[in-house]
């Protein structure tokens, strides 16, 4: 059901380097991590970047909003000062560049589609699985062919809180595997994965029970948790059948404890 692994670095590095950014990707290979969770969100002039807050003012200097922001602007910003002088002058990349680094260095991807707003949901949702479709045509070919190949177990799951965003990426991309994210599980968590053929269920372990995640399971659905900071919840979750969760704290939980 999750053929992937189970423990992902957050935004790439967790606290331990500037989210979503080749510096953070490098962080978590220093600490053994070859699975990472980051976030896809499009400028003004639809150039999909690795970016978790639609505006400026905490880890891009300045002020604004990143829909209404060119690439080329962005580009120049520095997006490590924030986190410290080691990482002054670190830029921000683009979705190109973070396939490009993680399938060279052997790390999986958990993408999650992040619309900068509503109303641009669907666009970043078709974008981001065009993007990640193209990279990965070979494995999706092995895909169609068994599902069960190594090469399948390598595709990134796309996954979103935005349903538009994923329904537009089910559309451009069908044969990518997706996941919905829920912060709580809404009455209506199944028919909203079954529409949008999901294999996974992702949402928030503070508000996670042993009754919920049973249900996820039996309902046949894989389930990952964000973001698990502690050791011993990470085990105790686990216990309950979670089947993954990115944490921040790469420092504490190893990248091979389960």
């Amino acid at each position: 059901m999750w053929p992937y692994p189970k423990v992902l670095a957050h935004r790439g590095g967790g606290t331990l380097a500037p989210e979503n950014t080749l510096a953070g990707f490098r962080t978590g290979l220093r600490f053994g991590y070859r699975a990472a969770e980051f976030d896809v969100m499009l400028t003004r002039d639809e150039v999909p970047i690795l970016m978790h807050d639609p505006q400026r003012g905490r880890t891009l200097p300045g002020a604004g909003q990143i829909a209404e922001t060119d690439w080329a602007q962005l580009c120049e910003l520095d997006a490590g000062a924030w986190h410290g002088p080691a990482f002054a002058g670190e830029r921000i990349c683009t979705l190109e560049q973070g396939l490009d680094f993680c399938i060279g260095h052997g790390i999986w991807m958990n993408v999650e589609i992040k619309p900068a707003a509503p109303a641009q949901a669907a666009r970043t949702g078709e974008l981001t699985a065009l993007a990640v479709g193209r990279r990965f045509s070979a494995a999706l070919e092995a895909w169609r062919g068994d599902p069960a190949s190594a090469q399948a177990a390598a595709l990134p799951v796309l996954s979103s809180f935005s349903f538009d965003a994923l329904m537009a990426a089910r559309e451009a991309a069908p044969d990518l595997p997706r996941g919905f994210l829920m912060d709580t599980l809404a009455d209506d968590w199944q028919a909203h994965l079954q529409q949008l053929q999901a294999v996974a269920l992702h949402t928030n372990h503070r508000h996670l029970t042993p009754e919920l995640a049973r249900r996820v399971k039996e309902a046949g659905y894989a389930l990952f948790c964000y973001t698990v900071n502690d050791a011993a919840r990470a085990a105790q979750i686990m216990d309950w059948g979670v089947d993954a969760f990115c944490t921040d704290r790469i420092d504490l939980i190893r990248a091979d404890a389960y």
